[in-house]
């Protein structure tokens, strides 16, 4: 057996080199991070869980005409993904005031906010991710007014894609972090979404208890992280009751 070549180790995931040219391997990490890597932890079967809720929206947005990297789920831990060159921006909206903005602003967590917001912070660990404006990102060249503009449309369509999705599972989605690429074809480049949309990079409360079911259990020591993924999971239809993920294998 082959081993496959490892091109790059993130925080929560590990990308290899594709059976094809043009195409990467995008593995599922139980690890998590916090507070820019200062606070670490594994949590028994995250990976499988972001693997599986983030294919299954990634599904979702493709079929409504929304260009993403995803290509095939090819296990329980792993995606095939397009190769893109990868723009060096999260991409925040917010419908709730909760997380940096409430302690920027001073707006009360869990107020909705007047409309979404959208905000842009530039992807550098070493500098805590800074929040970046429209005049940042041309003038260092980081995306052009184009990208910014595909991004920002892009942004809020998986915002009501996401809202309608969460809302129907009894979700409130509070905010949601979004990566974007440049997928090259021929002579041609097109702005795609990347990387993963999970209870990793989304804040989702339960809409009646407004319980916390994501990644701020293990920033703020809640507990039970991996059963309230699961239970995101369960109540998207993607887990049967009994907690064991359906393997879809062969589909």
């Amino acid at each position: 057996m082959s081993r496959r070549k490892m091109i790059y180790e993130g925080k929560a995931k590990i990308l290899y080199e594709g059976p094809e040219p043009g195409t990467i391997v995008q593995y599922f990490k139980d690890d998590a991070t916090a507070f820019n890597n200062q606070k670490k932890a594994t949590l028994e079967g995250k990976g499988v869980l972001n693997n599986r809720i983030s294919e299954y929206i990634m599904l979702g947005l493709g079929r409504i005409g929304i260009p993403t990297h995803f290509i095939k789920r090819l296990n329980m831990r792993e995606q095939l993904v397009r190769q893109v060159e990868i723009i060096p921006l999260e991409v925040v909206c917010r419908n709730v005031a909760a997380g940096s903005i409430s302690q920027r602003l001073g707006v009360p967590e869990g107020d909705q906010l007047p409309r979404s917001i959208v905000e842009f912070y530039y992807k550098k660990d070493e500098l805590g991710d800074p929040m970046v404006s429209e005049e940042h990102i041309t003038a260092f060249n980081w995306a052009s007014t184009q990208e910014i503009d595909d991004m920002m449309a892009m942004t809020l369509r998986v915002n009501d894609f996401l809202s309608g999705l969460f809302s129907a599972a009894g979700i409130r989605l509070v905010d949601f972090k979004l990566e974007f690429g440049r997928l090259y074809e021929g002579d041609m480049v097109r702005t795609v979404l990347a990387d993963e949309i999970s209870p990793d990079s989304c804040r989702l409360w339960d809409m009646e208890t407004n319980e916390k079911m994501d990644k701020d259990r293990f920033r703020r020591d809640l507990g039970n992280v991996t059963e309230a993924y699961a239970d995101v999971a369960r109540r998207l239809g993607i887990m049967k009751e009994h907690g064991q993920a359906p393997t879809n294998e062969g589909k």
